[in-house]
């Protein structure tokens, strides 16, 4: 192989990287957990944009649920974002199967 053919497509995918940083930063998602009574908003770059609660689930005498809740829709939010950046890596790459390594 050519090592100049090597370094036009290292270039390439630096700047295609480069691009889907700027592309996660504005995308959003959401997470739920309880029939959405908490939903958790965050970005592609896995930081916590928002919550909602639905009024119905914030009650004093059960706090622990609440809790539960917000951690259970935080984490769906999360699966949300490794799934879109798991598409969006795969067109990226070409469809090469990154699971080997565990993305």
């Amino acid at each position: 192989m050519n090592p100049f053919d090597l370094l036009k497509n290292t270039q390439a995918i630096k700047e295609q990287s480069e691009k889907m940083q700027k592309e996660l930063e504005a995308i959003t998602v959401e997470g739920s957990a309880g029939g959405r009574m908490v939903t958790v908003t965050m970005n592609g770059k896995f930081e916590m944009k928002g919550i909602k609660l639905d009024p119905i689930c914030v009650d004093n005498r059960d706090v622990q649920m609440l809790e539960d809740l917000i951690v259970a829709a935080h984490k769906n939010a999360v699966d949300n974002v490794q799934e879109m950046i798991k598409s969006k890596t795969t067109s990226l790459l070409g469809g090469m199967d990154l699971s080997q390594f565990g993305l």
